[in-house]
């Protein structure tokens, strides 16, 4: 059984930076694939990014591309959102989330996921 915990969310003005981690436990990290998600309020869970196992495939979502950098530390059982640039509408919970399966942008697909960390960004 895959545990995941969150942490790095807080209270940023718009245009500044924070780093999110999720540590893993349990289950071989090094064979998962890995994502973030966000929830605002009132919203559906929205894809951000997700890796794969291999490091070598990325994907992101439209409205984060460029400002976020989603990476994975395999001998810290680690994964990485570096989100720079922050808007206001980047507001929400974030939610790391980890699969053995083939990458992919649906919440779904996705069996093992952390508590969440909030990110509040003031305008």
């Amino acid at each position: 059984q895959v545990q995941l915990v969150e942490s790095g969310g807080g209270l940023v003005q718009a245009g500044g930076s924070l780093r999110l981690s999720c540590a893993a436990s349990g289950g071989t990290f090094s064979k998962y694939r890995m994502a973030w998600f966000r929830q605002a309020p009132g919203r559906e869970r929205e894809f951000v990014a997700c890796i794969s196992w291999s490091l070598s495939l990325f994907y992101y979502s439209d409205s984060v591309k460029g400002r976020f950098t989603i990476s994975k530390d395999n001998a810290k059982n680690t994964v990485y959102l570096q989100m720079n640039s922050l808007k206001p509408e980047d507001t929400a919970v974030y939610y790391c989330a980890a699969d053995a399966g083939l990458l992919s942008r649906r919440p779904d697909d996705y069996d093992y996921w952390g508590q969440g960390t909030q990110v509040t960004v003031s305008s």
